[in-house]
């Protein structure tokens, strides 16, 4: 079995995750992505993440009808701090594990925990992304074979949604569109009433 395994904060989760994946699946020959919320992301501590629910029940959303797309709790309804070395150990030691990163995330991966132990568990798949270049990657880790993945550019983050629902802009089509109305439905990211519906 060959797992690929995409984490994240997905706060919430949006197209740019659902084209990562799909091109990990293809391109690596998986069997599977599982899309994996963190529950408490220690390298997000001191900045607000939506709670774990609601970032679990849009990842099981943005999913859903996708045969080899999964969403995996593991993570999310964990108590303490989410770390990835001991994720891995929960997974059959059989399965052969990819871990799907952003280049951005790949170039931060020596101040991990336990960071050879990730390692020493999986494959690396990066995705590129825009202000992080493939040298900064490979020189972080660079005893880690790594796979690039042939993505078409999609600048979209969870940033940019969040901010765009706060100032009362439409985010619907950067997300599922199940996605988009859970967000509206929980009036999420913004205080206000009314957030666009088209």
């Amino acid at each position: 079995m060959r797992i690929g395994i995409l984490g994240g904060t997905f706060d919430p989760p949006h197209l740019a995750h659902l084209h990562t994946g799909e091109v990990a699946y293809r391109q690596l020959g998986l069997d599977m992505v599982v899309f994996m919320p963190a529950g408490a992301p220690w390298q997000k501590a001191g900045r607000q993440v939506s709670d774990a629910e609601h970032r679990w029940a849009m990842t099981r959303l943005a999913v859903e009808g996708v045969d080899y797309f999964v969403a995996d709790e593991r993570e999310v309804h964990r108590d303490g701090w989410t770390y990835t070395a001991d994720t891995l150990a929960t997974f059959d030691p059989d399965a052969e594990l990819v871990l799907i990163l952003g280049a951005d995330s790949a170039r931060g991966l020596p101040t991990w925990e336990r960071a050879e132990e990730v390692l020493s568990r999986v494959r690396l798949a990066v995705a590129p992304r825009p202000g992080t270049d493939r040298e900064e990657v490979e020189a972080a880790v660079p005893e880690t074979p790594i796979e690039w993945l042939d993505m078409v550019p999609i600048d979209i983050s969870g940033t940019l949604i969040r901010e765009r629902v706060a100032a009362g802009r439409s985010v619907r089509f950067l997300v599922r569109d199940s996605v988009w109305r859970y967000i509206v439905a929980e009036n999420l990211y913004t205080d206000a009433a009314d957030v666009p519906v088209a």
